[in-house]
């Protein structure tokens, strides 16, 4: 998600669920080309298992992208065959790729000639014009003939004119049937599911009929939802359950040496707080924690002083929990 799952975010994140799969923010190819490399394709090792999403059109550019992000260490690497905004479509990549399915193949193609990583395909169940199941299912045999690893659809449509990046995640309706559907009709193909998806009891719900499950906002807004992750889905912990489950104060005692580390680098600590607001999600104090991390920060603030301060907000036994 862009402006989102940089890898602060996904440092954090770690701190509660250390085996789901973690996406960057999708990175065009070419700021990777001609941008700050480092900048945009660093991140720490614990953040793996960890997959690079990218968006482009030119396959030329995407198997560059490609082999430049080998030296970093990616576990898998995503096309983005999803995004809506306008800005995307102007550089012809993201969902208007799926009215050219030919051409993802080529994408796809030119991604796997260049690692061996797992290459997946992230798409819209179909976009304006082009939006019934029998064009999802066409779509998606004609990029299978590249031989992707995954396929994770987002279970709407996509509106490529008249809509809003933010009303195209909630106004075209949830086709879940279809990406079930799909799965059913298609066995051998891995397929993941995206799109509407609040809680791990609903991840349950639909790994009765798919491979994966892919959860955006929810998990942002209110990343203490995964705390259960691992033991439920992974495996974790089987023998003592509990010592796999993490607290939010041993979340809040990680991130102390991550936020000094950061500011000695330069860093405001506004990039990295802002990522946390949501780990008291409908918790009492949640609200006075929110409005201290949010609220004005001088430049030469403490982050870790700041941190400590709008924690002292939360009852122990929720910190404890």
């Amino acid at each position: 998600m862009m402006e989102k799952t940089d890898r602060h975010f996904r440092f954090f994140i770690r701190q509660i669920t250390r085996h789901t799969l973690l996406y960057t923010e999708m990175v065009t190819t070419g700021a990777i080309i001609h941008g700050d490399r480092d900048h945009l394709l660093g991140f720490d090792p614990v953040e793996h298992p960890i997959s690079l999403q990218l968006g482009g059109d030119d396959p030329g550019e995407l198997h560059r992208s490609v082999r430049i992000a080998e030296e970093y260490g990616y576990d898998e690497y995503n096309l983005n065959v999803g995004c809506p905004s306008d800005r995307v479509q102007y550089a012809h990549f993201g969902a208007c790729l799926m009215a050219t399915p030919e051409q993802v193949r080529t994408l796809v193609t030119a991604m796997r000639d260049a690692t061996d990583k797992p290459v997946t395909v992230k798409h819209r169940v179909g976009i304006d014009g082009q939006d019934s199941y029998d064009e999802l299912r066409a779509f998606v045999e004609t990029v299978n003939q590249a031989s992707p690893d995954r396929f994770t659809v987002h279970a709407r449509i996509a509106i490529l004119s008249g809509l809003s990046p933010k009303e195209n995640r909630s106004v075209p309706p949830l086709r879940y049937e279809d990406v079930y559907r799909l799965k059913r009709e298609l066995p051998h193909l891995q397929i993941e599911i995206n799109g509407g998806i609040h809680t791990l009891s609903e991840v349950s719900a639909h790994l009765d009929h798919v491979d994966g499950v892919m959860i955006g906002r929810a998990a942002y807004d209110n990343p203490w939802m995964l705390r259960e992750a691992d033991t439920q889905f992974f495996g974790a912990g089987e023998a003592t359950p509990q010592d796999a489950l993490p607290t939010r104060d041993a979340v809040v005692a990680a991130m102390l040496p991550y936020l000094r580390d950061w500011q000695e680098r330069g860093w405001h600590p506004r990039a990295i707080l802002r990522h946390m607001l949501g780990l008291f999600a409908f918790q009492p104090g949640a609200r006075k924690y929110r409005r201290l991390l949010s609220g004005p920060m001088a430049e030469d603030a403490d982050g870790a002083e700041l941190l400590l301060a709008a924690v002292a907000q939360i009852p122990d036994r929720v910190l404890v929990a």
